[in-house]
């Protein structure tokens, strides 16, 4: 796909462009992004909020899944059905996400193309400045058919 595909989630998701989500690499089924320190995306406890790493987790994912499936555009739509998330220690300064895609194309396409709706898993690796782990998600995700 020759679309970047940073440039077409932050123009369809106007939240992670309030969030400042900055795209540093988007290959085939990995995406690396992270949102620099602001004092006013804090929490109570001096940190980036939960919902700012969920955020930069599901859009980093959303990345990984468009660089593989973006050709399908046409006839699904991506969306996330479950996610988890284990905050493993304090974040603090600026959030690094890392995602990568665990399925196989063939795979998902061979679903689809059978009938079904697939769904498949895109593991996240969060880290912060210094590139100390702060969180870990599994986002699963589905490919729907586009209705007629």
């Amino acid at each position: 796909m020759s679309t970047d595909i940073g440039e077409l989630l932050l123009e369809s998701v106007p939240f992670a462009r309030t969030l400042g989500v900055v795209f540093d690499a988007v290959s085939e089924g990995r995406a690396v992004c992270h949102v620099p320190d602001r004092e006013d995306l804090h929490n109570h406890v001096g940190g980036p909020h939960a919902g700012v790493l969920f955020t930069l987790a599901e859009t980093a994912s959303g990345a990984a899944v468009l660089s593989v499936f973006g050709d399908q555009l046409a006839r699904v739509v991506p969306l996330p059905t479950t996610a988890t998330i284990d905050f493993r220690k304090l974040a603090t300064g600026g959030i690094r996400a890392e995602a990568r895609l665990l399925a196989e194309r063939e795979d998902v396409l061979g679903r689809l193309d059978a009938g079904e709706r697939p769904v498949f898993d895109v593991a996240v690796d969060m880290t912060d400045a210094e590139g100390v782990p702060v969180a870990a998600l599994s986002i699963t995700w589905t490919l729907r058919p586009n209705r007629p």
